[in-house]
């Protein structure tokens, strides 16, 4: 589901829980770009969100390499019954219900799927196409080509120059941006209410006639290289957090392999790769346009129409996935030297059920007892009371294929990483055998709520988090529901999954250690009997 993953931070208190004529013309109507005056052509080059290789800071919307997630059951308890219609349908849930009711959908001919949200209270319109295309869509030798994309989308089209869109937006006091995971790939931009045409118009114009030239895959290829860079080869813990999803998923390459992409498949990719990798994938009918905001739903839909219509379809390669792979049957340890880092760290993966399936809603209350704000339990035991860590995370990645499950935990100068393993372990091992308190249980259920409707009451989150949802799920109503399946979880049913899912015997490990010559870390053996019901 959308959600930004859970990492401590005071700032977490009640922060975001994150959570459709006439064709296209050669030139925009009456001799100018819908809503605008005049041509501009400005420098500003704007900055991308990548989700599935930044860092793991509050929120989903950077993930590491990714971008803070049957056995004896525990005792009763007095949460561990269903909560009852009158507790999950509070006003939460109502909200989630009345936002789906104001929902409309439509399909053109070529296959484009519109989703629209009207809100007349809203000053602003946001728009989002979300493309069906990830890094889960690449092969081995080619790697990061959807996020090459992302950045060539802006690189100008037949009637937008280089650059020319983020002009237009910004010059009409507007915002836009783009992000790139695994499974999907949007771009979006919230604009005055006046201006929904200028949206639509600059999405359409690069959906039909994107520049996929020698010269701006050249230029872009080296801007890519220079953000790997920046933002994984001299970031701590960064590459650490790379090799964690190649040991979760061992030779599954869809999620085994990060999003920005290798520097060697970089160096390596032909022009004409790129360009039928794009010729593939950039379609109406492998897209989702959503609105959301100030617009009158019969006036967007002729506007959808006069830009989208003409748009040809395409025949899109159907995704052949390999199964997932069998978690493994011992833990998978390794070390990374890390020059950037300036204290080790210890880095955790299992491998999950993949997202909205019945048992991971459990497993994103657990992240959220284990380290959400000041007293989560693994803050409150390795900072706050053995001052062992500097910082803890913990998340889910909420993935379409089989998920992961990440604790991050950077450790301070006197910490031993043996001794803060078993820390981690232990109090893993609790969780499983008792589930959360009743409190703790609550204190959750009331922050997803909070993140809920705060997250919901931006129309862009809104377009994008709808955008996704028609597109995973087939049916962006879908919403209430994710909503109601988390605060239904119960006691039982966080204490029997971390019991399954996240056995010691399944995890993977990676030590970071600050200096290429520090000493090996100490081996963390397996328990003597591992788990007969862990997740095969």
């Amino acid at each position: 589901m959308w959600r930004f993953r859970i990492r401590h931070s005071s700032l977490w208190a009640l922060a975001l829980l994150s959570l459709v004529a006439a064709p296209l013309a050669s030139a925009a109507p009456t001799g100018s770009k819908p809503g605008t005056k005049a041509s501009a052509s400005p420098d500003h080059q704007g900055h991308h969100g990548h989700q599935g290789h930044h860092a793991p800071k509050a929120g989903k919307e950077h993930p590491a390499t990714a971008k803070a997630p049957t056995t004896a059951r525990p005792a009763a308890s007095p949460d561990a019954t269903p909560a009852k219609a009158g507790n999950v349908r509070d006003s939460s849930v109502a909200a989630m219900e009345r936002l789906v009711l104001s929902l409309s959908k439509k399909r053109l001919a070529n296959g484009l799927r519109v989703v629209m949200s009207p809100d007349p209270e809203a000053s602003t319109v946001s728009v989002t196409v979300t493309y069906d295309v990830g890094s889960r869509d690449e092969v081995p030798g080619r790697s990061g080509f959807a996020h090459l994309f992302e950045h060539m989308m802006f690189q100008g089209s037949r009637n937008v120059t280089k650059g020319e869109h983020f002009g237009l937006i910004s010059s009409r006091g507007g915002t836009l941006n783009g992000t790139t995971s695994e499974d999907r790939t949007n771009y979006f931009e919230t604009l005055p209410a006046s201006e929904l045409a200028l949206g639509l118009w600059l999405e359409a114009d690069r959906m039909h006639w994107l520049a996929v030239t020698p010269a701006n895959f050249e230029n872009q290829r080296a801007v890519v290289q220079e953000e790997y860079r920046m933002r994984v080869a001299n970031v701590p813990y960064r590459l650490a957090m790379i090799e964690l999803g190649s040991l979760v998923y061992g030779d599954y390459f869809p999620y085994a392999h990060p999003t920005i992409g290798s520097m060697p498949d970089l160096d390596a990719a032909a022009f004409d790769w790129v360009k039928d990798f794009h010729e593939q994938h950039y379609a109406p009918n492998n897209a989702v346009l959503s609105l959301v905001g100030n617009f009158d739903a019969d006036q967007a839909v002729a506007l959808i129409e006069q830009y989208f219509g003409a748009i040809p379809s395409k025949t899109v390669p159907k995704r052949s996935d390999a199964p997932a792979p069998a978690a493994p049957k011992s833990p998978r340890l390794k070390q990374v030297d890390d020059p950037n880092a300036k204290t080790p760290a210890l880095l955790y993966g299992w491998q999950l059920p993949p997202a909205r399936t019945p048992d991971h809603p459990s497993l994103e209350l657990a992240a959220r007892i284990l380290a959400d704000g000041d007293s989560s339990r693994l803050y409150q035991l390795l900072v706050r009371e053995r001052g062992l860590a500097r910082d803890v995370s913990v998340w889910t990645e909420d993935r379409r294929g089989p998920d992961q499950f990440t604790i991050q935990v950077e450790l301070t100068e006197k910490a031993d990483p043996k001794s803060v393993n078993d820390l981690i372990l232990a109090e893993l091992t609790k969780l499983g055998k008792t589930g959360p308190t009743s409190a703790e249980l609550e204190r959750a259920r009331q922050r997803l709520k909070s993140g809920f409707l705060f997250g919901l009451q931006s129309t862009q989150t809104r377009a994008n988090v709808l955008g996704e949802l028609e597109l995973y799920t087939g049916d962006a109503r879908t919403l209430v529901h994710e909503l109601e399946q988390l605060l239904a979880v119960r006691t039982q049913d966080i204490a029997r999954n971390v019991t399954r899912y996240l056995a010691p015997e399944l995890r993977s490990t990676v030590t970071v250690l600050p200096k290429k010559d520090a000493p090996p870390p100490a081996k963390v053996d397996a328990p003597a009997a591992p788990n007969k019901d862990a997740h095969k």
